[in-house]
């Protein structure tokens, strides 16, 4: 379970007790209105139907940093039926992604939207508790699901907490995982490359319970509810990772840390790591879990 992750909707601090929402609608104002801040996924509708035939309202629509679809469905306090009202729209949203290619494009353009990662569907669960039940539940699905939990401090705090976050197929070991996305073993397949790009997944994979990895063809991103970092393919002589971690809170070192605020690159992230050796993936170690804590 990770630790509370606390925003501020109106910038002041508040020292009050959690509670929950007075309304299910109250959550989903808050969050849609701070979606890509606290979830990492770019607002593309609310409400939205699934014609007469479905009959069906998704709470939230978006897309999230790496190009994945995202349902987001919300619920006050803990109900047994929001991951199975998610998945139900899930399937819909597979069965109709020429629809949703479409919203993309008149949302965020022609390029977003033939960018679509239709490979790797994710529902978003955002409710007052689960059960253990839930979490058990979500392990045993071959698709994408985060449970989050969420609490209100005041009128101007918003905590949410990642109680589960499961990529599917979920049982699936980590060489096998490494070897289907493209990656090399750690050992053994040629070239020294080749071995610190399987260090390194190691190392990002292993940060904590619940990361996985989306695999795009200009890099591999490592998330928990949000990518903290991103894995290019290996240059001749490097491997650039991007982080989340805030360059200005690091003491850049020339050749090794990079500050790319602006600057366009593949992946997401601020703050470039540029590796050479398996001794630069321990000196980069440290920022590693400064950007893991900072999602």
């Amino acid at each position: 379970m990770s630790g509370l992750k606390l925003f501020h909707t109106n910038g002041g601090v508040t020292e009050v007790a959690p509670r929950l929402a007075e309304a299910e609608a109250d959550v989903q104002h808050l969050v849609e209105a701070h979606m890509e801040t606290l979830l990492g996924v770019c607002f593309l509708a609310s409400e939205y139907g699934t014609g007469p035939v479905h009959g069906g309202r998704i709470d939230s629509l978006g897309l999230d940093e790496n190009g994945a679809p995202v349902i987001v469905e919300y619920k006050r306090a803990t109900d047994a039926g929001v991951i199975n009202q998610g998945l139900f729209y899930l399937a819909w949203l597979m069965d109709h992604r020429a629809e949703f290619g479409h919203l993309v494009r008149d949302r965020l353009g022609a390029t977003a939207s033939s960018q679509i990662l239709w490979s790797a569907p994710r529902l978003i669960c955002v409710a007052g508790d689960f059960t253990r039940y839930d979490v058990h539940a979500v392990r045993e699905h071959r698709r994408s699901i985060d449970l989050v939990r969420y609490r209100l401090f005041g009128d101007d705090l918003l905590g949410l907490e990642t109680v589960a976050s499961v990529t599917g197929p979920a049982a699936v070991a980590k060489g096998a995982r490494r070897r289907a996305a493209g990656l090399a073993p750690v050992r053994g397949q040629g070239g020294a490359l080749a071995d610190l790009t399987g260090a390194v997944d190691e190392v990002l994979l292993g940060l904590g319970d619940g990361v996985t990895r989306v695999q795009r063809k200009q890099y591999a991103a490592y998330q928990r509810l949000r990518n903290f970092a991103c894995l290019c393919p290996p240059q001749q002589t490097k491997l650039l990772v991007y982080l989340k971690a805030d360059p200005k809170e690091v003491d850049l070192v020339p050749g090794f840390t990079r500050d790319v605020t602006g600057l366009g690159h593949h992946g997401t992230g601020d703050l470039e790591v540029r590796l050479r050796t398996e001794r630069d993936v321990e000196r980069a170690a440290e920022l590693f879990q400064l950007s893991y804590a900072a999602t």
